[in-house]
């Protein structure tokens, strides 16, 4: 029977080991938002050994992060104690200093900070939620797709079934490649789900007038929430939307905010209702609950950006969390390579607190036909 090391005060335990690995999934069908199509998700896993424990993380980003990770990143973390897990986090933005720390390098990041997590959860057989500190039992979801690439039947089907299956509050639908069809097509939506709640996601495919006049079209469905109307980059384009908005319409953004800097920055711009953030792109676990802290200090609240099974004990733990983002791809590619994912009940996740760590176990076995790198 194998044997592991506990941590506890008198004694480190040190990473003796971290593994990455590329996996390049198929969509069920073609996907498309407001400014890009794809047809396959790249999924990257980083195992981490620790005292006879393996900790799990992952990201969806490129494959090309493997050789950062197993190359450069790894070089902060191996040998040292595992439970010193901000000091890693520190160790490697220094490393990607004359890289950038945005875009790949953080994606590589939060693989490995959530990894780290993880192991020390499992070193501690308490699950990661009430390591964390949870201030919530379930986390409220929001059913996420609706294609810009899907038929009006496919849409309907999609977010009517989020309604009636999973118990969801909102849906949420991808607008803006033509933009001249997405009136009809939000109408659709809101014929499909009834008295639901209702997002729309332009992923910045808008100009910021553009934007306002779709967003006084969309009010007529009672469109509750406009992500990304324009740019993220532009911080003056999101305020001027949020402040000529429909009342009761929210704007959110944040999915591509990589380090406190971007959180801060859209914060301070007073440029949303909502922030948004993604634990396997703002710097894992670490990195998240500083957005989560940014967002209690303005007062903002805070909506977890896909991957559900890799926020969902985070998500539990963030003090003005809102929801979580049930985005399609991200909950099929879970369902089928993670032992533990979640499933919706009644509209929510719950965290498994029989399992230590953040529950999941990685399935090799299901994954080797994925194998990229």
């Amino acid at each position: 029977m194998a044997t592991h090391t506990s941590i506890n005060s008198d004694s480190q335990v040190p990473v003796s080991a971290v593994r990455a690995s590329a996996y390049r999934i198929p969509t069920d069908a073609p996907e498309g938002d407001g400014t890009f199509e794809w047809n396959a998700t790249t999924l990257v896993v980083v195992e981490l050994d620790a005292g006879g424990q393996t900790g799990i993380g992952y990201t969806y980003s490129d494959s090309s992060i493997v050789a950062l990770i197993v190359n450069s990143l790894s070089h902060c973390i191996v040998g040292k104690d595992v439970a010193g897990i901000r000091a890693h986090w520190d160790r490697m933005q220094r490393q990607v200093r004359n890289l950038g720390r945005a875009g790949l390098a953080a994606t590589a990041i939060s693989a490995l900070d959530c990894a780290l997590w993880d192991a020390k959860a499992r070193l501690l057989d308490v699950p990661l939620a009430r390591l964390l500190g949870a201030v919530r039992e379930e986390v409220p979801l929001y059913g996420s797709g609706g294609f810009t690439t899907y038929s009006d039947r496919q849409l309907r089907d999609q977010l009517a079934g989020w309604v009636e299956r999973d118990g969801c509050r909102w849906v949420k639908m991808k607008i803006g490649s033509e933009p001249e069809k997405d009136v009809a097509r939000v109408k659709t939506a809101r014929d499909a789900i009834g008295h639901a709640g209702l997002f729309v996601d332009a992923n910045g495919a808008l100009s910021p007038r553009d934007a306002l006049y779709y967003a006084r079209q969309f009010e007529q469905q009672q469109v509750a929430w406009f992500e990304e109307p324009v740019s993220s980059d532009d911080v003056a384009g999101l305020r001027f939307v949020r402040e000529h908005a429909p009342h009761g319409m929210d704007i959110a953004a944040g999915e591509y905010a990589y380090t406190s800097d971007d959180f801060r920055q859209l914060l301070a711009a007073r440029s949303l209702d909502v922030m948004q953030a993604d634990v396997s792109r703002c710097g894992g676990i670490t990195g998240f609950m500083q957005a989560a802290a940014l967002c209690d200090a303005f007062h903002m609240p805070l909506s977890a950006h896909c991957a559900p099974a890799l926020h969902l004990h985070v998500a539990c733990a963030a003090p003005r969390l809102r929801h979580q983002e049930w985005f399609h791809d991200h909950v099929r590619i879970e369902s089928m390579l993670f032992d533990g994912a979640p499933q919706a009940h009644d509209g929510a996740i719950s965290p498994d607190l029989s399992r230590p760590g953040c529950g999941l176990e990685f399935k090799h076995r299901d994954a080797a036909q994925y194998l990229i790198a």
